[in-house]
């Protein structure tokens, strides 16, 4: 009998090797400043332990972190079980290194410091999926180069949260732009007519699960989160690259060449400041960018002219203080084809929805048909969508089931990510590319910085 038993313990074990159980995910939440670390947490995951170690400094960042938490797990509607732990001793970093108290490190918070944390932490032997930008600065884009080659060395997946992959209306466009008998081939455009455009709006002043999101003053402080060409143009530079060229390697030092960068400011007045971080004076990091003792100025504004793999391409983003009555965050892309148009809009006329229209190019006669065509293949990958007519060409429609919300989309980062650490790798497309988006914002930067030095600006 005992020898049965050995042999069948035997046996379980070699069946254990030949059939690997994934290790559960165990997380651990770093230093969360911004909205989008517990926005990771807004569902359950299978195979994600309910216990989260917490290593941060104790204050309003945190709090608010944990109160969002605590509202997850106490909503009427699938609330979620997460057993937050924090340790908030000054030696927070050092803690979780040593502690080693979970195996994947989510991080989203004050920039200036990220890419430090995401070097440290996979030297550590740690996962990461790290908020965007990993890097605010062409000064460190070396170290955010040494951080993907450690976690190679390491064996451990280094990932950012790219949540607008998961759009309908951006899948949609990439569906449709895979279709060359409807699309054509991209053009390559100029740089005062380019290929790609894609352009984000955003507020200061917004509603995040359901109340006036608490921003933390150093969000206004470039010099902590990152002017904005180089913080929510990551995503449209995402976008150019995983639209224009899919699951295609690209090389930052061959296939990236910058035309043009500016940036200009955001003002808000004291008041407008304090509704938004219910502080009533600015504090000392931020007397650089008041003017007059009363109005704040923050270069949260940029765009990018640029070429990839020689298409003309540009992406900007605007920062207004709040959004007209009834609208959010908007989205505007066009991708230019040899044959047809693809346009997302997201304006008054949309209902600030974003909606994709399909126009053909002057002299093109054979949409129609074209469109037919395409239309089964991309609902094969979408069931449920469809067309419909407008005086310039077709709108695509979509069921009320894909509009699941720009919240909804950390989730599915989430779930992604949460696949690639069970099979052991990334794509072998999303290192290179990461490092070619981080390359184009951080040296469009250094293009507006050195411009502007020589012209005596700010």
């Amino acid at each position: 009998m005992q020898y049965r038993f050995i042999i069948g313990t035997v046996m379980l074990s070699l069946c254990l090797m030949a059939y690997h159980l994934p290790e559960p995910i165990r997380l651990i939440t770093l230093d969360p400043g911004h909205f989008h670390a517990a926005l990771v947490q807004k569902s359950d995951y299978p195979n994600v332990d309910k216990t989260v170690r917490v290593y941060a400094p104790a204050g309003p960042d945190l709090q608010q972190h944990l109160d969002r938490i605590k509202g997850y797990n106490n909503r009427a509607e699938n609330p979620t079980h997460w057993d937050e732990q924090v340790y908030t001793g000054p030696d927070f970093l050092e803690k979780m290194l040593a502690e080693k108290a979970g195996n994947v490190v989510v991080m989203a918070g004050n920039n200036r410091l990220k890419t430090d944390y995401i070097l440290k932490s996979v030297a550590g032997g740690f996962n990461v999926l790290a908020d965007k930008p990993m890097v605010i600065q062409a000064a460190a884009f070396d170290k955010l180069k040494e951080a993907f080659a450690t976690a190679a060395a390491k064996k451990v997946l280094l990932y950012d949260i790219m949540t607008e992959r998961y759009e309908i209306t951006t899948q949609l466009q990439r569906a449709f732009s895979r279709q060359p008998g409807l699309f054509g081939t991209l053009v390559k455009g100029t740089p005062d007519n380019p290929a790609v455009v894609k352009e984000s709006v955003h507020h200061f002043y917004k509603n995040v699960s359901g109340s006036i999101l608490t921003r933390p003053a150093w969000f206004m402080d470039v010099d902590q989160q990152g002017e904005g060409i180089v913080d929510v143009t990551t995503h449209l530079v995402d976008l150019v690259q995983w639209a224009c060229f899919p699951e295609q390697i690209l090389d930052y030092k061959r296939d990236v060449r910058l035309t043009s960068a500016r940036h200009w400011p955001t003002t808000m007045n004291r008041n407008q400041f304090k509704a938004i971080t219910k502080l009533s004076t600015f504090p000392d990091y931020l007397k650089k960018d008041v003017v007059g003792d009363s109005v704040l100025r923050v270069f949260s504004n940029g765009e990018i002219n640029y070429q990839l793999r020689g298409i003309n391409a540009r992406v900007a983003v605007t920062w207004s203080y709040k959004a007209p009555e009834g609208g959010g965050d908007t989205h505007y892309s066009i991708m230019r084809g040899t044959k047809a148009n693809l346009v997302i809009k997201q304006g008054a006329e949309q209902r600030y929805k974003p909606m994709l229209y399909i126009e053909p190019i002057v002299g093109n006669t054979k949409l129609d048909s074209d469109l037919q065509a395409a239309l089964p293949v991309v609902q094969r990958e979408f069931p449920g969508i469809d067309l419909s007519k407008t005086p310039t060409g077709w709108q695509v429609t979509v069921p009320e089931k894909y509009n699941e919300g720009h919240e909804a989309h950390f989730g599915r980062v989430m779930e992604k990510y949460l696949d690639y650490l069970n099979a052991g790798k990334l794509p072998a497309w999303e290192v290179p590319n990461m490092l070619a988006k981080y390359y184009t914002t951080t040296q469009a930067l250094s293009m507006v910085k050195e411009r502007n030095r020589a012209t005596g600006r700010r």
